[in-house]
């Protein structure tokens, strides 16, 4: 009983220890570059597990992640019941690809600009996607850019799966009305620091 104690002390440790680790990485690139990193933290527990909750494990296919940074939404897809291999991952940054690498040896890393998530996947996506999620701060691109990465996850996708992304914003980070798509959005969550919101857009 005692060692048993003494291990998930251990464990807690470890985890506040690798949370630290992740927060400070992510300060440094916020620092290094605010308009590429686009938030000063990484997603907490209960956003990385909304966003996670809308992709359906039984639909086969790969699972996109846009910049997932240190993983905390790669690891909600793993609780959610997807596979490891299934995982595709692109990230813009060298060290975080890196520590993606040795946190999940069997999920595919694509180093790469996400915002052209369709001409970078062209090559390792080869059937419908599950599901494509997206951590990255499209406030700062002009809307015909992130319409642009709408459609281009759109079409990497089964008919109706979806395209989840966050915001810290009160508005959508892409249009909620379109003749094309729909969008539907969560609650705020206040639990995250900062507080988000998670979208997702189907195909119409």
């Amino acid at each position: 009983m005692i060692q048993l104690s003494e291990r998930l002390r251990a464990r807690k440790r470890g985890a506040v220890r690798d949370r630290f680790e992740d927060e400070t990485r992510f300060l440094r690139s916020w620092f290094e570059r605010p308009l590429v990193t686009g938030a000063v933290a990484p997603s907490g527990r209960v956003l990385a597990q909304t966003m996670a909750s809308y992709v359906d494990p039984r639909l086969r296919g790969p699972v996109v992640e846009l910049g997932p940074g240190t993983g905390p939404v790669t690891d909600a897809l793993l609780r959610q019941g997807i596979e490891q291999e299934r995982l595709v991952l692109v990230e813009y940054s060298p060290e975080f690809c890196q520590l993606l690498k040795r946190r999940f040896p069997r999920a595919t890393i694509v180093q790469g600009d996400a915002y052209e998530a369709g001409e970078v996947l062209a090559d390792v996506v080869k059937e419908p996607c599950a599901g494509v999620l997206s951590s990255l701060p499209l406030l700062n691109k002009p809307v015909e850019q992130r319409l642009a990465l709408l459609a281009a996850a759109h079409a990497m996708l089964h008919p109706f799966a979806p395209f989840v992304q966050f915001t810290y914003g009160v508005k959508p980070p892409i249009p909620a009305r379109s003749t094309s798509y729909t969008a539907s959005a969560s609650e705020r969550i206040w639990l995250n620091f900062p507080p988000a919101r998670v979208w997702v857009y189907r195909r119409g």
